[in-house]
């Protein structure tokens, strides 16, 4: 079965998470990705969890590998001339280059836009940025928590007053990978019609604007954001989340309430607040909310969480979920089943299961091609097999200290 982007080959030059998970997107849709890295030590991400005194053990170095996975790895020293040759002599030949340092680094260092567009007119350069490729704060530095501060998610998520919330897993850089990719594939689809290469890119706060559309929405066309979720005083309290007797929460999200109500206090035991006037109708139950909630908080307290999922699946076609963790997503069979998990065989770890990428495609579905590569471990065959160096050539360059 072909694969979407076989026979597209990509330069990464990218470091931590934001460049390297678009990367690996076009990785896992078939595009042979060439990961370039500096000679004194490569990505940051290869030493990141030991930096903060994690010890792995015989554990795969989970940051780096689901970062970089399906890649090759070369190590240059793009401080030298030869060093940089090597990467213009590869982008002649590539279809895409993704970076992901600071807007003006790569132009400065010889390997900007105008640079390779001069070797390859075709070529997609996809650059990764903070704060985007313009304004007074385009080459400030950023990593993913300035991503979440500055886009506004912070004051978005957790209740009203509480201080601003950090969000777990770098989920700014994940955002912003992901969008550069779909830029990537956009571009390359335009180049495809239309013959023409160009520039793309995205930003940590572009990426976390738009994760938040419907709420930028609201502060451009009413004024104001939409406002942080009170769980205790929600207006509708069949779109909320209610603690169960086992400590594990269960959350409905029944829009239209009034379809529901009836049934839904039938079978929590409660038919009494059916009739009750002042819940009544959704906006009688939005008006005496914190009262509904409060007594709603005392139902679900009575009973564990796999009971009440039984009477409610049991008692007709209510719209809820127990709530998870992210432990609980691995054992989760639609997880299993829709194939959000794929195993990968690890040549030092063995079995090794990594994210899948979150779409399907049934006619030209994507893969894992393989783990992360070792710290240069593919240079000797990229410059002999694709720019045709000699062995002499390569030792020479070894010796000098470009590779």
């Amino acid at each position: 079965m072909p694969l979407p982007l076989e026979g597209i080959r990509v330069l990464d030059w990218t470091i931590w998470q934001q460049g390297p998970v678009c990367s690996l997107m076009l990785s896992d849709l078939g595009a042979d990705v060439v990961k370039i890295e500096s000679l004194d030590g490569g990505d940051p991400g290869r030493g990141v969890l030991r930096a903060q005194g994690l010890d792995l053990g015989d554990r795969p170095n989970f940051y780096f590998e689901a970062n970089n996975r399906g890649k090759r790895s070369i190590a240059l020293d793009l401080r030298t001339d030869e060093g940089r040759e090597i990467v213009l002599r590869l982008a002649e030949r590539a279809d895409v280059f993704v970076q992901n340092f600071r807007p003006g680094a790569a132009r400065r260092l010889g390997l900007g836009y105008d640079d390779l567009r001069a070797r390859n007119p075709r070529i997609v350069y996809a650059s990764g940025s903070g704060f985007g490729l313009q304004g007074p704060d385009a080459e400030r530095p950023c990593m993913d928590y300035l991503g979440l501060a500055r886009s506004g998610i912070m004051m978005a998520a957790g209740e009203p007053g509480s201080p601003p919330l950090a969000i777990q897993g770098a989920i700014a850089d994940q955002m912003g990978g992901t969008m550069l990719a779909f830029a990537v594939v956009t571009a390359i689809l335009a180049r495809e019609r239309h013959g023409v290469g160009q520039e793309v890119d995205a930003s940590l706060l572009g990426a976390m604007s738009w994760l938040q559309g419907l709420s930028l929405s609201s502060r451009l066309m009413l004024g104001g954001e939409m406002p942080r979720f009170s769980r205790s005083f929600a207006f509708n309290p069949l779109w909320n989340h209610y603690r169960c007797a086992d400590d594990r929460w269960i959350a409905f999200a029944m829009a239209q309430a009034d379809r529901w109500w009836t049934d839904f206090v039938r079978v929590i035991g409660r038919p009494e607040l059916g009739p009750d006037p002042r819940f009544a109708t959704m906006m009688d139950r939005g008006m005496n909310a914190s009262v509904l909630v409060g007594l709603l908080d005392e139902t679900f307290a009575a009973r564990p969480s796999a009971e009440w999922k039984r009477l409610l699946d049991e008692g007709g076609d209510f719209i809820f979920t127990l709530v998870g963790s992210v432990n609980d997503l691995p054992d989760d069979p639609q997880v299993r089943a829709n194939g959000m998990v794929s195993s990968v065989e690890h040549p030092v770890h063995g079995a090794t299961e990594m994210v899948s990428l979150p779409f399907g495609l049934s006619a030209t579905p994507s893969r894992i091609a393989g783990t992360a590569p070792e710290h240069g471990q593919h240079t000797e065959q990229v410059l002999v097999d694709e720019l045709g160096y000699d062995w002499d050539q390569v030792a020479a360059m070894r010796e000098r200290g470009v590779i």
